[in-house]
């Protein structure tokens, strides 16, 4: 079994002792996303979240869940978020718009979610803690039985699906005039730049799991912050560069993306393109929009800040970003700070009213969760959430998979469009096991 039985009988008598949500935790050698792989199926519905810098959390089935939408969605699940117990960890997830996706392909995903799993594991600083949450008139022996049940999983298995059929939507040459019409539109002073997606359909024919798919991540790019959200048959998964925020304590992070470049075939190549990167007019411009943007956003809540004059290169398998990282003291809580900042020009433009129109406009995808936030929080209000970039929304044997790019009055329509396909082959080369 994956847990001892000793552990799961440990559980149980703290469970049996506690009135209200209960929960219960012991020490375990763990991994998170081992418990996800092992109980997805069983229990039909997980959230895992694994950080580069070793924290990571997994949970299974839902204990707890608060949910929201509109402007102040994220102060209103803040709020929601003080009444969970101490000791006890949330998954958070939600959509670019307040208001949620309007595509039936995003059913399950509301607007804005925090959820307190039945059975989760958190690994941080070495340490992994096993937490079990049984609702309030729930029956913590089927919680138990369920735990006592779960297997180690098999190794992760080689993903090789045969046969794609690859569709974009919309079609490449209908993206490149929305960008066009954005570079006009910038050019005649409608805004100064906007953030333009699109999608890829890939049609399998089979089973596509999203938790393997999220280990396959996990062991291609260690350096994102991969994440599941999985609902029934669909799941949300990806590997996100940008970290929006993280906060602990009274110390808050984040480290904005903007302006990208290719990686090269061999160092010497790899340095001269990140060079380039750094003295690019274009991108510095870019990067300067969504900066400014952030720190102008987080001062109010913020009581300090902390950021170098220059951006730094944040280099990544395929594509390579320019990268501002910001830091400082707060006592604002991890979604006030999101709150403040999402979403930023990173994945919207600038300004934020006038790019948002003009996305409302142009923009023929539904994003969902794309561009949204993902991560987890406790009751204190540490944690850490990432923009859900590098990803797909997984059902039916199908993965849409999303990438965006800013665009800027410098802009060019087709390098733009090579820009997104360096961002969408994360997800694509694990689907067809390249």
């Amino acid at each position: 079994m994956l847990v001892p039985r000793p552990l799961i009988t440990e559980l149980g008598a703290t469970l049996r002792a506690s009135d209200g949500l209960r929960i219960a935790a012991v020490d375990v050698d763990l991994d998170p996303l081992d418990i996800v792989r092992a109980g997805v199926h069983a229990f039909g519905t997980a959230t895992a979240f694994l950080s580069p810098d070793g924290t990571s959390v997994g949970g299974l089935g839902i204990a707890w869940e608060a949910v929201a939408s509109g402007s102040d969605r994220f102060l209103d699940l803040d709020g929601r978020l003080r009444d969970i117990p101490a000791g006890s960890v949330a998954l958070v997830g939600a959509s670019f718009a307040p208001e949620g996706a309007h595509d039936e392909a995003w059913d399950g995903f509301p607007p804005g979610s925090v959820v307190v799993p039945q059975i989760t594991v958190v690994r941080r600083g070495g340490r992994s803690r096993l937490i079990v949450a049984v609702p309030a008139g729930g029956n913590p022996t089927m919680t138990l039985a369920a735990l006592g049940s779960l297997r180690p999983p098999p190794a992760v298995p080689e993903i090789r699906v045969p046969d794609l059929v690859v569709e974009a939507i919309p079609p490449v040459e209908d993206w490149r005039d929305e960008v066009a019409e954005a570079i006009a539109a910038i050019r005649g002073g409608a805004m100064d730049k906007v953030v333009l997606a699109r999608s890829l359909r890939v049609r399998t024919g089979g089973v596509l799991d999203g938790a393997s798919l999220a280990a396959g991540l996990r062991d291609r790019y260690p350096g994102c912050r991969v994440f599941l959200w999985q609902r029934g048959e669909a799941s949300f998964v990806g590997a996100s560069p940008e970290l929006l925020a993280n906060r602990e304590g009274t110390r808050f992070e984040s480290r904005p993306l903007a302006g990208s470049a290719r990686r090269g075939d061999d160092p010497v190549e790899d340095r001269r393109i990140g060079d380039q990167l750094l003295s690019s007019e274009k991108d510095l411009e870019e990067h300067r929009l969504v900066v400014e943007d952030v720190v102008k956003r987080l001062r109010p809540v913020v009581a300090s800040i902390d950021r170098p004059g220059h951006p730094v290169l944040e280099r990544f398998s395929t594509v390579q970003h320019l990268a501002t990282p910001i830091a400082g003291a707060t006592d604002a809580r991890l979604l006030e700070l999101a709150q403040a900042v999402h979403p930023t020009p990173a994945v919207a433009g600038s300004p934020r009213g006038e790019a948002l129109a003009f996305i409302d406009k142009v923009e023929a995808v539904d994003r969902g969760w794309y561009s949204g936030i993902v991560g987890w929080a406790d009751r204190s209000g540490d944690g850490e959430l990432a923009l859900a970039l590098r990803c797909a929304l997984v059902r039916d044997g199908s993965a849409t998979l999303f990438a965006g790019n800013g665009i800027v009055a410098a802009s060019d329509p087709q390098t733009e469009v090579q820009e997104t396909r360096l961002k969408l082959r994360p997800m694509l080369d694990l689907l067809s096991g390249a």
